[in-house]
């Protein structure tokens, strides 16, 4: 059984790097998906920030290439990977769901990030470049990502403004990626992922000027970027 989910996770490892080749790829939700068409969203990063996927993609495939090759019956391997699978498995999918139903998508991007997150705490220690840090890095973007997601829905829906949909969403990754910094502190891609999705964020209210998400997210940056550096001095 060990055996059989390297190989599992590997398998939806590739899958998952695959989708986007298999559709028109994901930069955002359209605005008409929104009954409040959502054009140039505050909550929303700026474009260039989705290049992040590509590392994405071919670490997690380095990292349970890795494991099934070199790691397959390892102890310390075994608690992440099923967590890891489910995680890449739902988002095979993902791309093609979002395309057709932001809801559906913003259930399933949970879904992903409660099993990234689970599968990133669950992490040994041993490897940590090709084990847990890649697991960090897509669970950190999907923090972002799934926040990002909530705030859409607020201002698409009219149940809030776009600036307050903004401020919910980005306050709401930030509790989450505290959160998980005081449980795994030793991961530096976890945070690094949030980090750059806070800087997308901020690259997209540069203009027309939103001052208030900035500052949000430019304290989210600072406040993250200063619990690495305590943990570093630790």
């Amino acid at each position: 059984m060990t055996r059989a989910f390297a190989i599992l996770t590997f398998v939806a490892a590739v899958a998952f790097a695959a989708s986007p080749f298999v559709s028109s790829g994901f930069n955002g939700f359209a605005p008409e998906q929104f009954p409040v068409p959502q054009d140039a969203p505050p909550v929303q990063p700026a474009g260039y920030a989705f290049s992040i996927w590509g590392v994405i993609y071919l670490w997690l495939i380095a990292g349970t290439g890795f494991g099934l090759l070199m790691r397959a019956d390892a102890p310390g391997w075994r608690a992440g990977r099923a967590p890891l699978f489910l995680s890449l498995a739902v988002g095979s999918s993902w791309i093609a769901v979002a395309q057709i139903s932001v809801i559906a998508a913003t259930v399933q991007i949970w879904i992903m990030l409660v099993a990234a997150l689970v599968a990133l705490v669950r992490s040994g220690r041993s490897d940590r470049w090709l084990q847990a840090e890649p697991v960090g890095l897509y669970a950190g973007w999907l923090t972002g990502a799934a926040s990002v997601s909530v705030g859409l829905i607020l201002a698409g829906y009219g149940l809030v403004s776009e600036t307050v949909a903004a401020f919910a969403g980005l306050l709401l990754a930030l509790v989450i990626a505290s959160a998980v910094q005081r449980v795994r502190p030793d991961s530096l891609a976890y945070p690094a992922a949030v980090i750059w999705a806070l800087a997308g964020v901020i690259a997209a209210n540069l203009a027309p000027l939103n001052v208030g998400v900035i500052g949000l997210a430019g304290a989210g940056i600072v406040y993250l970027a200063a619990m690495m550096l305590r943990r570093g001095r630790g």
